[in-house]
């Protein structure tokens, strides 16, 4: 099984967001045939808590544009770790401490990675 094309389709709304507000180390991930739950992540980092919420924002903006409402958001308050759940893809935004720590891609190694679109940059 593989992500659908609207999963897909959500995937490089939020990356290409993400992009905009200079955001780190995006990538995402195929994890349609390991969970049930969701078909994608998407991941990406900030040097700082502000920029953080920024790309939260920008993801959130891009994406209600599109007609996606998340589901549940979580991490917020502390702005170092917010995960946007949309059902279909589930985007974490990471500070780039908490992104080394945790190794996501550590954990979805296995998984296969979602080619982005040419004018999503990560600014490292």
């Amino acid at each position: 099984m593989t992500a659908t094309e609207h999963a897909l389709e959500l995937v490089r709304a939020a990356a290409r967001a993400a992009s905009e507000k200079l955001a780190q180390q995006i990538v995402a991930f195929d994890v349609s045939d390991q969970l049930a739950i969701t078909d994608a992540f998407v991941l990406a980092s900030a040097s700082n808590d502000r920029q953080v919420k920024a790309i939260v924002d920008e993801v959130e903006d891009k994406l209600r544009e599109i007609g996606a409402k998340p589901i549940r958001r979580e991490g917020e308050r502390d702005g170092r770790w917010v995960l946007i759940d949309y059902g279909e893809i589930v985007v974490h935004i990471q500070h780039e401490e908490e992104r080394q720590f945790y190794a996501l891609e550590r954990l979805w190694r296995d998984c296969p990675t979602i080619e982005l679109p040419a004018d999503v940059v990560s600014h490292d």
